[in-house]
C-alpha cells in the first residue's frame, strides 16, 4: 500500500521558517510557467517537462524525504523548490541562447558521434547543462539571496541528470550560506533526480493535452504508449513499484529497460546519499507489478 503522500510540505515548512524565501520561490514559480512551457516550441510532441512536471517532482520529493523534513534547514528547502522548477529551463530556450551556451558545453565526443544531431536533439542530450547557462544567464531577474544560492541551483538542476553526485568539489556536504546555514548538495540533488526519475506514469502526459492519434514522432508514440501502460507509481519506504499494463509485448519491454533505469538510478542516488551525509533514501529496488 502507498504511503500516505506529503503534498506542499516542503512549501508549508518554507513558509514557516522564512517568508522572505518563501516569497523568492513563489515569485520565480509565477515568472517560470511561462518559461517552462516554451519546451512545447522544440518539442510539440514530447512528454510533459512544463510546470506540471515540475510539481509533481516537488511531490515526490515530500515523499522521498519523509520524516527526515525537520533536518532540512530553510536555505536547504529553498533550493531543492527552486531546483524543481528550474531544472528544465534549458528544455525552451531562445535559438540565441541555445547558440551562445553550445559554446560553453563540454560536448565531450558527442558531436563527432552525433554530426547530423539538431539542435533540438542535442538540446534534449544535454538539457540539464542548457538548463545550468539559462539560471546563471537570467539570475538577476529571479532574485537569488545570495551567490551561493545561486550556485547551489545551478547544480542541484545540473544534477537531475548524468552529473557525478559523489564529487565534493561540485556536491559539497557543507556548502556555506551567508547566514550561517549550510546546503547538503549531495542530498538535495539526489532528492531531484530521483524524483525526477520516477515521473513516469501515464498522469504525466493525460489524455486532455496528448492525442496520440496526431502523434507523428513514432519514437515519442511510444514514449507516451510507454507512459499510459504505467498506471501507478506505489512508493513504499522500501521500494518503488510501478502498477502496469503488460499486455503489449513491445511496450512492455520499454518499460522493462525503462525500470532497469530507474535502479540504476536508484542506487547513485542511494550511494551519493547514505552513509556520506546525515540523511537517508530508503528505497532499495525498483518493482514491476501487472495490473489487470
Amino acid at each position: 500500500m502507498q504511503e500516505e503522500t506529503n503534498s506542499f510540505a516542503l512549501e508549508f515548512r518554507l513558509r514557516e521558517l522564512d517568508r522572505d524565501l518563501h516569497k523568492r520561490f513563489t515569485d520565480c514559480v509565477f515568472v517560470l510557467q511561462k518559461i517552462l512551457s516554451n519546451y512545447k516550441l522544440l518539442f510539440p510532441e514530447y512528454t510533459d517537462h512544463s510546470e506540471l512536471h515540475s510539481l509533481t517532482v516537488i511531490d515526490f520529493c515530500n515523499t522521498l524525504i519523509g520524516e527526515q523534513l525537520p533536518l532540512l534547514n530553510k536555505n536547504e528547502i529553498y533550493v531543492l523548490l527552486s531546483g524543481c522548477y528550474f531544472h528544465d529551463t534549458g528544455m525552451g530556450i531562445t535559438k540565441k541562447d541555445f547558440e551562445a551556451f553550445s559554446k560553453e558545453i563540454a560536448f565531450g565526443d558527442y558531436l563527432e558521434k552525433h554530426p547530423n544531431a539538431s539542435a533540438a536533439e542535442q538540446i534534449r542530450d544535454f538539457h540539464n547543462e542548457y538548463s545550468a547557462l539559462f539560471i546563471r544567464k537570467y539570475a538577476e531577474l529571479f532574485e537569488f539571496p545570495s551567490n551561493a544560492h545561486l550556485e547551489a541551483v545551478i547544480q542541484i538542476s545540473r544534477g537531475h541528470r548524468k552529473t557525478n553526485l559523489k564529487d565534493e568539489r561540485i556536491y559539497p556536504i557543507k556548502m556555506p550560506t551567508p547566514d550561517g546555514d549550510t546546503l547538503c548538495l549531495p542530498y538535495l540533488a539526489a532528492l531531484l533526480r530521483l524524483a525526477d526519475e520516477i515521473d513516469v506514469t501515464a498522469a504525466r502526459n493525460p489524455k486532455l493535452l496528448y492525442d496520440l492519434e496526431v502523434i507523428t514522432d513514432n519514437h515519442q508514440l511510444l514514449e507516451h504508449k510507454r507512459h499510459r501502460a504505467v498506471r501507478d507509481l506505489i512508493v513504499s519506504k522500501d521500494a518503488f513499484t510501478l502498477m502496469i499494463d503488460d499486455s503489449d509485448p513491445v511496450i512492455f519491454e520499454m518499460i522493462r529497460k525503462m525500470a532497469g533505469k530507474m535502479q540504476q538510478t536508484l542506487d547513485a542516488c542511494r550511494d551519493a546519499v547514505n552513509g556520506r551525509t546525515p540523511f537517508e533514501i530508503t528505497q532499495r529496488r525498483v518493482l514491476l507489478c501487472p495490473v489487470s
